[in-house]
């Protein structure tokens, strides 16, 4: 008896269950060869006082089985409810969020025929991170971590995908215009990783143009490799001008754990009405096929799913005007073809990956067990958030002046990030919340973490509020901090 392979599968929220239904049909009919167990998480976890989505006995068949197949789930407005994608992905080391974008014209309606490309998103780090703290009543931060492991890591999976999966280019799009650190560090790793791909062009974009230049020209693309929010966006937008959002499936992908899903939401207003499309969930199905070993299957369905568009069966937002077929008429239209290749449309061919020593994308002991660079790390001095509504720049500025002492000299004070002390023009919008920046005062000389608890110390005597500090660190004699607008 041919072995199956244990899945996990959650139907998800609004349309879940009617799309992994239909889904796990067409694979019950092309031969999957799959031992499911049924988990249930999103909403209805939530609204039972489980503030994650997910409950233990979850995560103990994901963590035996190391394989989900999931359908879309609806994450309650309000609350503070985390995101269960993010949380998934995060704590079981999903890094690589894989998302081919392909135009099916002439059946499936698209400016851009040609369009054949794929995003890897990093999948654990950016913004997507959550750390979030509101620190005023005006004011409220989200922490932005780019990690170099996290970047080394995305950046050699986009390689490896390429070389493995006859690509020729490698794009990188990030803001490191402005974000001269954490996109500056993503940017650099990427360059760094490129010069071991000699076979692989790679090049860069600003994220702006970059997505730009995707809505408008796709087809010059190949695959592209971004940061995490950036990759989110970008690859929605690429899914739809393929024709529909609805078309798109999704693999996350760690060392030892994988996720499968359309990347659509759960579309709670269709719900129940038998018209959602299954697309997006069936090409996240072949997408797993492929990965656990069945490239036979996912050729079988593949190929199947392109001979009913050919045929023109196409579900209801695929059309002008409304008319096409419900889901349940969607999936027998793909059962019946099973077995059929396309005539217009290239039929695919799957085949077994057949990984070896060599030939792996478990990367990540390649870069955990690197070992760290030695630096020189040196305080240089520290930024510190007050709190005020009350102060003009100027009155703050004079005022923590005085309080600098004999190791700090105060450099620069900044609203939002602008420059408003000293010399700050009246034009510059404020709020309540001030970086206050204190630089060493000796050039060469040494700051400890004890002279900040004492300049904090004479702050607080002031009757000032401080609310966070970073220290400024200078890194083998490099700023490690960015300077402020108009310092």
């Amino acid at each position: 008896m041919t072995e199956r392979t244990k899945i996990t599968i959650a139907k998800g929220d609004g349309i879940g269950p009617e799309i992994m239904d239909a889904t796990l049909k067409i694979l019950e009919h092309a031969g999957a060869r799959l031992d499911p167990e049924f988990i249930e998480v999103g909403e209805k976890v939530y609204l039972s006082g489980n503030s994650a989505g997910i409950p233990d006995k979850a995560w103990d068949s994901l963590r035996r089985t190391k394989l989900l197949f999931k359908g879309p789930i609806t994450t309650p407005q309000g609350g503070g409810y985390k995101s269960l994608n993010v949380t998934i992905r995060k704590t079981l080391g999903l890094y690589a969020n894989v998302r081919p974008n392909i135009s099916y014209a002439p059946f499936i309606e698209t400016k851009h025929p040609d369009m054949d490309l794929v995003i890897i998103r990093e999948n654990e780090e950016d913004l997507y991170a959550g750390i979030e703290h509101q620190q005023t009543p005006e004011v409220v931060q989200c922490l932005k971590l780019i990690t170099r492991p996290g970047s080394e890591k995305i950046i050699r999976y986009a390689f490896e995908y390429a070389v493995k999966n006859n690509r020729k280019k490698v794009t990188c799009m990030t803001k490191d215009n402005i974000m001269k650190l954490t996109d500056g560090l993503f940017h650099k790793v990427f360059n760094e990783v490129a010069k071991e791909y000699p076979t692989i062009e790679a090049d860069h974009s600003i994220i702006d143009i970059g997505i730009a230049r995707i809505a408008d020209s796709p087809q010059n693309f190949d695959v592209i490799v971004m940061p995490n929010l950036y990759g989110d966006i970008a690859s929605d937008v690429a899914a739809q001008i393929t024709g529909s959002v609805g078309l798109a499936g999704s693999a996350n992908i760690g060392d030892q754990v994988a996720m499968f899903e359309a990347i659509h939401g759960s579309a709670p207003d269709i719900a129940g009405k038998g018209i959602a499309n299954p697309s997006g969930l069936i090409h996240a199905s072949v997408m797993m096929l492929v990965h656990i070993g069945q490239p036979d299957v996912a050729t079988t369905i593949h190929n199947a799913w392109l001979k009913t568009l050919e045929d023109g069966v196409l579900t209801k937002e695929l059309t002008k005007d409304g008319s096409g077929v419900g889901t349940s008429e969607f999936t027998e239209a793909v059962i019946a073809r099973l077995g059929q290749k396309p005539s217009v449309y290239q039929p695919v061919h799957y085949q077994e990956i057949q990984p070896s020593e060599e030939d792996t994308f478990k990367l990540d002991p390649v870069v955990k067990n690197r070992p760290a660079p030695k630096v020189e790390r040196k305080l240089d001095g520290v930024d510190v958030f007050l709190y005020s509504d009350t102060h003009t720049p100027d009155e703050l500025g004079q005022t923590l002046e005085q309080l600098a002492g004999d190791e700090f000299e105060l450099a620069i004070i900044t609203n939002r990030g602008v420059k408003v002390y000293p010399n700050g023009f009246p034009e510059t919008f404020s709020t309540d919340h001030w970086r206050c920046r204190f630089q060493m005062k000796n050039a060469g000389g040494t700051v400890t973490n004890g002279d900040i608890i004492g300049l904090l110390s004479r702050i607080e005597d002031a009757g000032l509020d401080f609310i966070k500090t970073e220290n400024l660190y200078r890194f083998d004699g490099e700023r490690g901090y960015s300077l402020g607008q108009g310092q």
